[in-house]
């Protein structure tokens, strides 16, 4: 289950965010008559559908995985948490259907009728979000039932099991995160192309468009993160106590940056900053902080697992701490001189800023896992209660064989998108068979004048040629 959510996350970022930053540019494009605007949304087009198609295959694994790895959490509490599940499943297939007319529509549709019908394809993506996050967020703060007498939940309040109070927190960071991260992944890749010389219209504006989003978003994704944190505190206190290595319960706590927490509730290495903790949690060094050991051993993180949601923690603050940063420069030279940063170091940042994302987007859901740890669902059922009996050589053979279909399903994904790159390229470049390739040039413009006969040689309907 860690392997197929780490693997199945890299995705969800540019499935989430991508239909928006490519409708953005669309916009652009139509909006100032621009073709080179317009070029680069359909070839994001082209990558958020192969990205779709990936994204069916690891999210299909891991809906098997929750009633074949977990039945014991599945078969007591699906009743309760189950909804969201649903409303992602529906989410995903009118995303499926949206996708296919959107794609579609490039060489057959008006070119505002086009727009518009892509238009809903961000909210179907945030719906599909919605869905996943209100059952992980039921997860760690469960409401919405009662237990009967053999401790079977009962009269579920769906609204309750939905809205949880950690919802809205989760929701509006998860959210953020995805365009944030998706617009430094797509900026990354023509940040790389400019390093390398691609100083073109096409590579400023496939930089700045999707950079821009997410330079906006940075810090406002640090305070949704504060928020996100103090509720945590307030609601799971042992995972915040997890999270920050705090064995004790006390005031004028300390926050330690890294460091590993001993069995005997010390903290080897990392920086020790005085106070910090109990500031960040209340803002004040007055505030009581609640320690591991305020709750039995059977009941919290183990040492090691509290080491791994801190760190995990720490690289997730860290890289948004230095993302800030690289967001304030992009702006400083932006209101100086209405222009990019001229310093190479910036687009190398910027090059490493998609893959650093992607790493916080990877270490935030191993805090909320493995912090909430040893429940599955908080308070109420261990993970050894809701685990397949199934035995260990039953689930190393089905492990080998997820691994082995993943590798080739990123392995695939990986050489569709390089061919498309390869492809792009010989046709900006005027040369080779895909120069005359009708996929390849502007939307909505004429196409390239082909002998007749030619393989590909024919007119578009309407006045769409």
């Amino acid at each position: 289950m860690a392997f197929t959510l780490a693997s199945h996350i890299t995705l969800v970022p540019l499935g989430v965010a991508l239909p928006l930053i490519t409708l953005l540019m669309h916009y652009r494009g139509l909006r100032r008559a621009d073709p080179v605007a317009l070029l680069l949304a359909r070839r994001w087009s082209a990558v958020m559908a192969v990205q779709f198609a990936v994204g069916i295959v690891t999210g299909t694994v891991l809906s098997f995985e929750f009633g074949l790895l977990w039945p014991g959490l599945m078969g007591r509490w699906g009743d309760v948490f189950g909804l969201g599940f649903g409303v992602e499943a529906w989410a995903f297939f009118l995303e499926a259907i949206l996708i296919a007319i959107y794609l579609y529509g490039w060489r057959r549709l008006k070119p505002w009728t086009h727009f518009w019908l892509g238009v809903p394809l961000p909210l179907a993506a945030l719906i599909g979000a919605f869905g996943i996050i209100a059952a992980n967020s039921w997860m760690n703060t469960p409401q919405g039932f009662t237990l009967d007498a053999s401790g079977k939940p009962v009269d579920v309040s769906v609204q309750q099991a939905i809205f949880t109070p950690m919802f809205g927190p989760q929701y509006w960071h998860f959210a953020v995160a995805m365009f944030l991260t998706a617009g430094y992944v797509v900026a990354g890749v023509y940040a790389v192309g400019w390093l390398r010389g691609g100083r073109d219209r096409y590579h400023r504006l496939g930089f700045t468009v999707p950079f821009t989003v997410a330079a906006v978003l940075t810090p406002v994704q640090f305070v949704l993160g504060d928020n996100i944190a103090r509720q945590v505190f307030h609601k799971q206190p042992v995972k915040f106590a997890a999270a920050e290595l705090v064995w004790n319960t006390d005031t004028h706590v300390p926050e330690y940056l890294f460091g590993r927490l001993q069995e005997d509730g010390s903290v080897k290495g990392g920086l020790k900053i005085p106070q910090l903790d109990s500031v960040l949690a209340g803002l004040s060094p007055d505030t009581q902080v609640a320690g591991l050991s305020s709750v039995p051993a059977d009941d919290r993180p183990t040492a090691l697992q509290a080491t791994i949601a801190h760190w995990a923690f720490d690289i997730m603050a860290t890289v948004g701490s230095v993302l800030i940063l690289l967001a304030l420069w992009y702006a400083w030279c932006w209101w100086r001189r209405r222009d990019l940063p001229r310093s190479r170091w910036f687009f190398r940042c910027a090059a490493l800023a998609g893959v650093a994302s992607v790493v916080t987007v990877e270490c935030g859901w191993i805090t909320t896992e493995v912090g909430r740890q040893p429940w599955i669902v908080y308070g109420n059922m261990r993970v050894a209660e809701a685990v397949t009996p199934t035995g260990a050589a039953s689930l190393w053979t089905m492990f080998g064989i997820v691994v082995t279909v993943y590798v080739l399903v990123f392995g695939a994904f990986l050489a569709v998108v390089l061919k498309m790159r390869t492809r792009w390229r010989l046709a900006d470049s005027g040369t080779g068979a895909a120069a005359a390739d009708p996929e390849t040039d502007t939307p909505y413009g004429p196409r390239p004048e082909q002998p007749a006969g030619a393989p590909g040689t024919r007119r578009a309907p309407g006045g769409d040629r």
